[in-house]
């Protein structure tokens, strides 16, 4: 089983790995369409003012078109350290075992605007792109993405954590599907939106570290050893009450 998560807009810098290989990621029959943003996206850093109305960007944040430029000679990291946020901060990779992070490179993988999925230890370049943003040379993204993602994705067994701009890149009909909530006194339940990547990210190191290989008839048995309370909600949905 793969949980799927959503991205971060921000990204750690840097990196010890070598400069940006697509033999080196999973699921090669997604490398041409990356091949493709990934030229893209370096041609148009080309034009700075052109690249920061494109990604919805200020000009104090032109270094991120800087790390666009560079996207097939910078140092490349994993990409669960490559990734930052609340989410990651929850998921919290660094103090993990060795083994627990064996099981993070083969149970997580990180929906992705230019590289489609990366698994856990997936080697990335720092880069900034999101799944709302019209590169002026390919399109939506969705338009590019779904034709090749989907079928991808069909024969996996997905536990889907993405958030809304990157459901929209591949539909996964099969996935499970995980929603955030709160409880009032009287037992109404309404989605979490400010926390909701914290408690995604903890879902995710809940699964992680646990000996048990996920399943639907598991997780909740997995959520509630890490003292969280995860209830079906239907055939393949669960609700994380928080």
């Amino acid at each position: 089983m793969l949980v799927l998560l959503p991205p971060s807009e921000t990204k750690a810098a840097g990196g010890d790995g070598p400069p940006l290989s697509f033999e080196a990621l999973s699921m090669p029959e997604l490398n041409p369409v990356r091949a493709k943003l990934v030229d893209a996206l370096a041609d148009l850093a080309g034009d700075v003012p052109a690249s920061l109305a494109v990604l919805g960007l200020s000009e104090r944040q032109s270094d991120e078109v800087a790390r666009n430029a560079a996207l097939r000679t910078s140092p490349t990291l994993p990409a669960l350290s490559r990734y930052t946020g609340v989410l990651y901060d929850a998921l919290d990779m660094a103090s993990l075992t060795r083994v627990e992070r064996g099981r993070a490179a083969e149970r997580l993988a990180v929906a992705s605007a230019l590289f489609g999925v990366v698994q856990g230890a997936d080697p990335i370049p720092a880069y900034r792109l999101s799944g709302g943003n019209v590169l002026p040379s390919v399109g939506p993204l969705g338009t590019l993405w779904r034709p090749v993602l989907t079928p991808a994705l069909a024969g996996r067994e997905i536990i889907d954590l993405r958030s809304a701009p990157y459901s929209s890149l591949a539909k996964i009909p099969h996935a499970i599907t995980v929603k955030v909530v709160t409880e009032d006194g009287s037992g109404r339940r309404q989605a979490v939106s400010h926390f909701n990547k914290a408690h995604k990210g903890l879902l995710a190191r809940a699964i992680v570290r646990s000996r048990a290989v996920p399943q639907v008839r598991n997780l909740v048995k997995i959520a509630t050893n890490a003292g969280l309370r995860l209830e079906p909600a239907g055939d393949r949905h669960f609700e994380l009450v928080v």
